[in-house]
C-alpha cells in the first residue's frame, strides 16, 4: 500500500483497491493530505523551555481559578457542583435547551450524576423540571429566581477576580498561541487618553 492509498484509507475511508481518484474527489484528497502533512509538521516542532513554562503557568492559573471558584461557591452556601450546574443553566449557548443530556455534556458528568445533582437543586428551590413546549415528552430544567440570584452572586465575584488576577492567565495563553502580549495597563491608559481627548474636543 503506497502513501497516497494509505492516506485515502485513514482520511477518506476508501479502500486502497478502489478506482483511482478523479476531478473534485482528487482535489479533496490532496487538500486532506496537505492538512495531514501540516499536522505531522506541527507534531515535529521542538517544545522549548518557554513552552513548558507557559504550559505549567497555564495549568497553575486554571487550577487556582477552579479552587477559588469552589471556595466562592461555598461562601454562597452552595456545593461547587451545584454552582457549576447553576452556571451551566444560566450560560447555555443560544438556542440550546436545558435537557439533562445537554447539562451532562456541559458539566462533563454522567447522566445519572447529573440527575442526582438536579434533584438536590430542586429540593433547595434553586431549579425545577418543566415540560418542553416543543416536545411534551422532553423534560427541561429551569433556573428559579433564588438559584439565579446565587449564580449571579458567585459569578460577580469570579468576574471581579478575573479582572484583577487574569493577567497571568492571559500571558500564558498569549505565549502558547504565539502572540505578543500587550500590557493591559498600556491598553487601559490608551483608552483613558482617548476619552480625555474626546472630552477636550467636546
Amino acid at each position: 500500500m503506497n502513501g497516497f492509498n494509505f492516506l485515502s484509507v485513514v482520511i477518506l475511508g476508501r479502500s486502497p483497491r478502489a478506482a483511482p481518484y478523479s476531478g473534485r474527489l482528487l482535489r479533496c484528497a490532496m487538500i486532506q493530505i496537505i492538512s495531514f502533512h501540516d499536522i505531522l509538521t506541527f507534531m515535529a516542532m521542538e517544545v522549548t523551555a518557554a513552552d513548558y513554562r507557559a504550559l505549567a503557568a497555564l495549568r497553575y492559573c486554571i487550577r487556582l481559578f477552579l479552587r477559588e471558584g469552589d471556595a466562592a461557591a461555598r461562601r454562597a452556601g452552595l456545593e461547587p457542583q451545584q454552582y457549576l450546574l447553576l452556571l451551566a443553566l444560566r450560560g447555555l449557548p443560544e438556542g440550546s435547551e436545558a435537557t439533562v443530556q445537554t447539562l451532562a455534556e456541559r458539566l462533563l458528568l454522567r447522566h445519572n450524576s447529573t440527575v442526582e445533582l438536579i434533584d438536590r437543586l430542586e429540593k433547595r428551590g434553586y431549579a425545577c423540571r418543566i415540560q418542553s413546549r416543543q416536545d411534551r415528552r422532553s423534560i427541561l430544567v429551569k433556573l428559579l429566581p433564588h438559584g439565579e440570584k446565587l449564580a449571579e452572586r458567585v459569578a460577580r465575584e469570579r468576574l471581579s477576580e478575573l479582572h484583577t488576577r487574569g493577567e497571568a492567565l492571559a500571558k500564558a495563553l498569549d505565549t502558547l498561541l504565539g502572540r505578543k502580549p500587550e500590557s493591559r495597563t498600556v491598553k487601559k491608559n490608551a483608552r483613558h487618553g482617548q476619552t480625555n481627548r474626546r472630552k477636550r474636543k467636546s
